[in-house]
């Protein structure tokens, strides 16, 4: 496995692989890699001839008071998670690199980034979609590949390279879940013994939501308010939102008469938890 620290040097290298017509996947990370990661890498290689993986802690999608130097980081055990799976680069750049002084430009997709996550994080989304863009014109893939666990970067990540007209396929993976449901992420190490108990909640609320779909209840409103107090039984749990969408615009909706994506954001203790799910009517 080859590994690049510098722009230039990755850059060079996936031009040769473009110029061989070889097919590329690259899978954009933070690191601290886990099941879910791994899923992705599987499912970039059943489309490209070989995958990259990029590790880098994207300050620009942290804001003021979030876990940006916190966020856990293990390059080493990383890099044995790669090799095990046989990846064909790694590109794990440091901050100035990506974002030398003096930097000034951004990229931004409107309306889908000031809802939901975007609402309670504002500016998360700008920082997530600049460096997506950095990340394409410096791998140069032919397929992308990124969680559906992190639902509405999906949807954005794929609106912003329709509109900018990019040769990238955007692919979709399932989300790796643990045995009680919990979605696999990287802050779930944040977790208390207790707190972990308590987390396994969203995926209850989200199976409890389709059951009840599936018996005939199509009313959001009262979908979202079992929901919300089945969640506040957990001493821990904050919720931030609960919403029903159109799986592709992301617009709110007050009925499930077709297929909807429900988001959610809880809080467990210190750790902000998003999830979600297809319901269908």
């Amino acid at each position: 496995m080859k590994i690049f620290r510098k722009i230039e040097e990755q850059q060079n290298y996936s031009l040769v692989k473009k110029s061989k017509s070889i097919k590329v996947a690259v899978v954009p990370t933070m690191g601290f890699l886990h099941e879910g990661h791994l899923g992705l890498i599987d499912k970039a290689r059943e489309y490209a001839d070989e995958v990259m993986v990029s590790i880098f802690v994207n300050p620009t999608q942290f804001g003021g008071g979030e876990d940006y130097k916190e966020y856990p980081r293990d390059e080493e055990k990383d890099l044995e998670l790669l090799k095990g799976k046989s990846v064909d680069a790694a590109f794990i750049p440091e901050p100035d690199e990506m974002y030398p002084e003096g930097f000034k430009t951004f990229c931004e997709v409107k309306e889908l980034s000031e809802k939901y996550c975007g609402e309670s994080r504002p500016g998360h989304f700008r920082g997530v979609v600049t460096v997506v863009l950095k990340l394409f014109n410096i791998t140069q893939p032919n397929f992308a590949v990124f969680g559906e666990k992190d639902y509405q970067q999906y949807i954005i990540i794929k609106t912003m390279t329709g509109d900018l007209n990019l040769p990238i396929k955007i692919i979709a993976a399932t989300i790796i879940r643990e045995k009680d449901g919990l979605a696999v992420s990287s802050r779930n190490i944040y977790l208390n013994g207790e707190e972990r108990k308590e987390a396994s909640v969203l995926y209850e609320s989200l199976i409890m939501a389709k059951g009840m779909v599936k018996n005939g209840e199509y009313r959001v409103g009262v979908l979202k308010k079992e929901m919300n107090e089945l969640i506040k039984t957990k001493k821990h749990a904050r919720i931030d939102y609960i919403e029903f969408v159109d799986p592709y615009t992301l617009e709110r909706i007050g009925e499930v008469d077709k297929p909807v994506r429900i988001l959610m954001a809880v809080k467990i203790g210190k750790a902000r938890l998003i999830d979600n799910m297809e319901v269908r009517p």
